[in-house]
């Protein structure tokens, strides 16, 4: 009977309910799209850790994030080795450098990542089979995901970065994130005739993996006791904890999106409300009706829940469809792992239904006015 009704209502004035379906729509795919960059922004900014193989990183105490590390003496890195938990400790270096071959003239920034060939780091076998080209004087690897404006990255090409002439070596996938529009690797020989300014004797991140069966927390605290206070040692959960907080927290990208998401819901709130207050008020003759023939308040609370859910629920599916499409415009564009999975729809599922709820509990409030007495006055 209630369904019966609240569908009755709902398709009386179809233009209404078209355009609350509309808004209710627009505001579920912008709490996907919020979503989706509020979770992926960190997961952009873990994007190099995840691809790597280390029980614990070792970084300065300075460091701000990936691309933000700071730097610290090699000797703290040559000291944890002495550790008898550890079995590999591989230093990184970071930098940034003009490419100065893009195309039309362009000489977008490029990320280099300076490293041991012999350290094999990443969890990709294929990269790690195209380390030992690194070798070769004024050699690069370059991420295949490197933006179309640095021209053509075939094996072979010639290009000059900064002032040096190099080589590409060859191609890996693993994902620039937020390390620059283009990543390449090179030697730690290679990196300093990069940046001269350098030395190998000061490193940015040191990786470390452990020995089989060692437990990682407890291989974390004796590495502190044995390095000192100058240096900073993360174990994975703590490091994705660390660059979540950091994203979410302290840069504006993080408040961006995750104010836009309370804002999505809000709106959400607000066009169904707006909606119901108006279908009510507009039936509260036939509302007072039911009333004088028996039907209690929590028969035309129950009408209006209804309601509020037809409407989400027609808004919900039509805006998941939508919203795959955009994720992909987004991965695209951006190359930020903008996903779509289970989790999520269930998430924005929970948020359409609480939506439903607030509305249908802020339209209420005009029930009461559906007095029998007013059909006798």
């Amino acid at each position: 009977m209630r369904f019966a009704l609240a569908w009755r209502i709902l398709t009386y004035d179809k233009g209404r309910t078209a355009l609350a379906v509309a808004g209710v729509f627009l505001a579920i795919v912008l709490v996907f799209v919020q979503l989706g960059f509020f979770i992926a922004v960190p997961q952009g900014g873990m994007l190099l850790y995840d691809r790597t193989r280390f029980d614990l990183l070792i970084a300065s105490t300075s460091y701000e994030y990936q691309v933000q590390p700071g730097e610290f003496p090699l000797s703290r890195l040559d000291r944890a080795k002495t550790a008898p938990e550890v079995a590999l400790a591989a230093p990184l270096y970071f930098g940034s450098a003009k490419w100065r071959s893009g195309e039309d003239g362009k000489a977008p920034d490029v990320f280099v990542i300076g490293l041991d060939p012999r350290d094999r780091i990443f969890a990709s076998a294929d990269i790690n089979l195209q380390l030992s080209v690194l070798d070769r004087t004024n050699t690069v690897l370059v991420d295949s995901m490197t933006r179309s404006m640095f021209g053509p990255l075939t094996t072979g090409r010639t290009v000059e970065i900064d002032d040096d002439k190099v080589k590409i070596g060859g191609n890996y996938v693993l994902g620039t994130g937020f390390m620059g529009l283009g990543v390449i690797l090179v030697s730690a020989q290679n990196f300093v005739h990069l940046f001269p300014y350098r030395q190998l004797d000061q490193i940015n991140l040191g990786l470390i993996q452990l020995k089989p069966g060692v437990d990682p927390d407890h291989a974390a605290a004796s590495l502190r006791a044995l390095l000192g206070g100058d240096t900073r040692i993360f174990t994975r959960p703590e490091l994705e904890t660390h660059e979540t907080a950091y994203w979410t927290t302290r840069t504006s990208v993080g408040l961006l999106f995750g104010s836009g998401l309370i804002i999505s819901f809000i709106v959400g709130v607000m066009v169904v409300y707006q909606i119901l207050a108006t279908q009510v008020s507009r039936q509260l003759p036939q509302f007072a009706t039911l009333k004088a023939v028996g039907y209690g308040d929590r028969f035309l609370n129950g009408t209006v829940i209804i309601m509020a859910l037809l409407i989400v629920l027609a808004g919900f599916f039509p805006a998941l469809a939508a919203a795959l499409g955009v994720y992909a415009v987004i991965r695209e564009e951006t190359l930020l792992p903008v996903e779509m999975s289970g989790t999520r729809i269930a998430a924005v599922f929970v948020a359409t239904l609480a939506m439903a709820a607030a509305s249908a509990l802020l339209s209420m409030s005009s029930l009461r006015r559906a007095d029998p007495a007013d059909l006798f006055g």
